[in-house]
């Protein structure tokens, strides 16, 4: 897929619980400065009213386009273009044919998924993965990775997978939602509950002795436990420690099924110097026989690609020459088994318009009469 040879345009639309950002990509870049509403969740025709009023404003900017393709949250049938029912955009419920809606209104195809997978989508096309491969090409290194897991860590825990260069979506367009996967810490509980902005407030509040909802937002428990603000340091620490041992036990769990590259973005990754560290320490964390004896979480190690040592470690492997026996003739082998994690190189909003982008392509160019 050349993306940044392709002179189509595609209008795109990041869906939040208060606001709906639209906007147009070209060539694998934007072309329009974001075109901001309100979402009004709460009532379906300001809602729709909304969407319809953002895409016709980057519509007439943009003198048309080939398709519209963007981010909406689930539960929703993607492929269909039916959004079930949502919590932050209560109207919805019931079931709304969101994508024939504006297909009839615009006249051309609209796209819609998920926005971890379009995340994911982005950065294995234009962010983390092309990264990672043009460093071990670097150094010389045989090994490269074709598949990437995106985990998204904010409001709630997202998640995507891209498969040898293609979104993989599951048979209900469901996959990789990871946010249900069984938590560490609360095994009755699901993970998001100890990966999400609440959790970080609810596990500062706890150390430091506060009531829940006096709890500072992530940013300034970041700042805390920095010491750039006054609080308790040593909790704002452990509330960021301890949603890194919860993201790296359901990503032990992701990595274990799909063997692959994992990204980290959304709106606490920037909070990453503090969980990033505990998130690779809980996926190299032993698992233990019936007997005592310790085995490896995962088959890889991981390594963490934000930390020097690690990511030359990472690209170093352990390569060898072996003969071919009976020859003359030997064949690289790297002996180590690995996997990395490391943050967004696009950002998360530019990564999921991206995806957005390539997805609507992808689905025209495989249909062309759609």
């Amino acid at each position: 897929m050349d993306l940044h040879g392709d002179s189509r345009t595609v209008l795109t639309l990041d869906a939040g619980g208060t606001t709906f950002v639209f906007g147009a990509m070209r060539g694998g870049k934007p072309i329009l400065p974001p075109v901001v509403r309100p979402s009004e969740g709460h009532d379906l025709t300001a809602c729709l009213r909304n969407i319809e009023a953002g895409f016709q404003e980057a519509w007439e900017r943009c003198g048309g386009a080939a398709a519209l393709s963007f981010a909406f949250p689930g539960p929703a049938d993607y492929p269909h273009g039916v959004i079930g029912d949502l919590a932050n955009l209560p109207g919805f419920r019931g079931g709304v044919p969101l994508g024939p809606l504006l297909e009839a209104r615009f006249g051309v195809p609209a796209f819609l998924n998920n926005d971890g997978d379009l995340f994911a989508y982005g950065e294995a096309l234009g962010g983390l993965l092309p990264e990672v491969n043009a460093a071990l090409a670097a150094a010389g290194s045989p090994k490269r990775y074709r598949h990437l897991f995106g985990a998204t860590l904010g409001t709630g825990f997202g998640g995507g997978l891209v498969v040898d260069g293609r979104l993989f979506l599951g048979d209900n367009a469901a996959g990789a939602e990871i946010w249900t996967t069984r938590s560490k810490l609360h095994p009755a509980a699901f993970a998001e509950e100890g990966v999400a902005i609440r959790a970080v407030r609810r596990v500062y509040a706890e150390a430091a002795g506060l009531d829940p909802a006096a709890a500072p937002d992530p940013k300034a428990i970041f700042e805390i436990a920095e010491g750039r603000r006054p609080g308790d340091a040593v909790a704002a620490r452990e509330a960021f420690r301890r949603l890194g041992e919860e993201a790296g036990n359901a990503l032990a769990e992701a990595v274990t099924l799909v063997d692959a590259l994992v990204v980290v973005g959304g709106g606490l990754s920037g909070a990453a110097p503090l969980f990033l560290p505990s998130l690779v320490a809980e996926m190299n964390a032993p698992l233990r026989a019936l007997d005592g004896h310790p085995i490896p979480r995962t088959e890889v190690r991981t390594f963490n690609l934000e930390d020097a040592a690690d990511r030359g470690a990472f690209l170093k492997g352990d390569v060898r020459h072996l003969l071919v026996p009976g020859t003359d003739r030997t064949v690289p082998y790297d002996a180590l088994k690995r996997t990395g994690v490391g943050l967004s190189r696009l950002g998360t909003s530019e990564a999921t318009a991206l995806g957005a982008y390539a997805y609507a392509l992808f689905r025209l160019d495989s249909n062309p009469t759609c």
